[in-house]
């Protein structure tokens, strides 16, 4: 699996959960990790995405606001059968 991406199992298969999206709205606009730490975002915050850790509604709301889009530019639901 990606360093991006979280994996969660159960006993349908295995799922996950990818900020690939998060990674192609930020080039879209021109956005370096370096601008959403001086907008405001948290350096941990963002550490974790990169290693595919998981994050909070809260975080996904504050990219938004910050990155000015919806949610399916920042996250995906992705099932691998």
């Amino acid at each position: 699996m990606k360093k991006n991406n979280k994996t969660i199992h159960n006993l349908r298969g295995i799922f996950m959960i990818s900020y690939n999206p998060l990674f192609r709205t930020m080039k879209e606009k021109n956005i370096s990790s370096y601008k959403l730490l001086k907008r405001g975002f948290s350096r941990s915050t963002y550490y974790a995405i990169k290693h595919g850790k998981g994050i909070t509604t809260n975080t996904i709301d504050q990219l938004c606001k910050l990155l000015q889009c919806e949610v399916p530019d920042i996250i995906e639901y992705i099932e691998i059968n």
